[in-house]
């Protein structure tokens, strides 16, 4: 018997700047479709364009489940940054009849609701550092503390991106004196397969380098870090440092300074666990928040979007493990 005659299945959609990965949830927590497509990016190809993408792997999942349509669609988005364009979003994914309810978020939740192991009552904050930077928190009775992550106009700083540019910028200054000294002016462009920051440079000016391959001169930081460079042991202690105050203001706002809450850390960048940057997120949230409880998350965000979607419709406790059962890491 198909998924039509089914209450409380639930379509989760867990869609990055890269890939989506989409699961169909029956009403006892099992998992009976699933797929996976290309990345989710409306502020580039517009709102409609970016939703077909989506359409490709949820049409892929619903057919694996049998069923043209479920209950919830609980959907996690990048670039779904401010609750307008949560709004808008959902009026499309509705548009496309998928469920009888719609609910989006930022994709910062589903790693957050995925980390989140007390399905009961879940509560915590997570922070996410990946191409950017981002921070959510949520509490049992549905209320949420974010920030809109939108880059530098909205006070941000660093992530995978930016603290390549970083990188790239104390390097550049270092070869033409403006700057102190550093070995980024060597490492970064040796990476290429260069032997200059102006050789770095004026390949990336010119296209010879795509500029999307600047995120490769984030592990080349760290790497140089490690090596004991100053400029580059401070550009990780300041996304240490940016991790934990947006941590700690997420805590602050929730009132779960005072309990043992869990900080979930999530994203390439903080999932590969450098040791200089992950010893000063747990240093530092350590001194300013003592009750949390730090963890990187290693389950799947279309998890998290799929508990928010049992979540909603009140499944009870043995549907979230079953789920979580699917899912976890062997």
């Amino acid at each position: 018997m198909g998924l039509r005659t089914a209450r409380g299945t639930v379509l989760a959609i867990d869609a990055g700047n890269s890939k989506t990965d989409v699961a169909v949830v029956a009403a006892d927590g099992t998992v009976v479709g699933a797929a996976r497509g290309g990345g989710f990016q409306p502020p580039r190809v517009g709102v409609e364009p970016a939703v077909d993408v989506l359409a490709e792997a949820v049409d892929r999942a619903l057919a694996e489940a049998g069923t043209p349509s479920v209950d919830h669609v609980s959907a996690c988005l990048a670039n779904a940054d401010l609750p307008v364009e949560e709004e808008q979003l959902a009026a499309a994914l509705r548009r496309r009849g998928w469920g009888a309810g719609v609910a989006v978020r930022n994709d910062t939740f589903a790693v957050l609701r995925a980390g989140l192991l007390e399905d009961a009552e879940p509560r915590g904050v997570a922070v996410v550092c990946g191409a950017g930077v981002n921070c959510a928190g949520m509490l049992p009775d549905g209320r949420t503390a974010r920030f809109p992550a939108i880059g530098k106009i909205s006070g941000d700083w660093g992530g995978g991106g930016g603290l390549a540019k970083e990188a790239l910028w104390h390097a550049a200054r270092a070869e033409d004196g403006r700057g102190g000294p550093t070995a980024l002016m060597r490492t970064l462009p040796a990476h290429f397969g260069l032997d200059s920051m102006y050789a770095l440079i004026e390949a990336l000016h010119l296209g010879r380098i795509a500029a999307s391959r600047q995120h490769e001169l984030t592990p080349v930081l760290f790497a140089t870090a490690a090596g004991g460079d100053a400029i580059a042991r401070e550009l990780v202690d300041r996304m240490a440092e940016e991790v934990v105050t947006m941590a700690v203001v997420a805590l602050g706002r929730l009132g779960l300074l005072e309990e043992a809450a869990p900080v979930l850390l999530g994203g390439g960048v903080l999932a590969a666990r450098h040791p200089r940057l992950d010893t000063g997120v747990r240093v530092r949230l350590a001194e300013r928040a003592p009750k949390a409880v730090p963890r990187v998350v290693s389950e799947r965000p279309v998890l998290g979007a799929a508990l928010l979607g049992l979540d909603h419709l009140g499944a009870p406790p043995q549907v979230h493990a079953r789920l979580r059962t699917h899912y976890t890491p062997t």
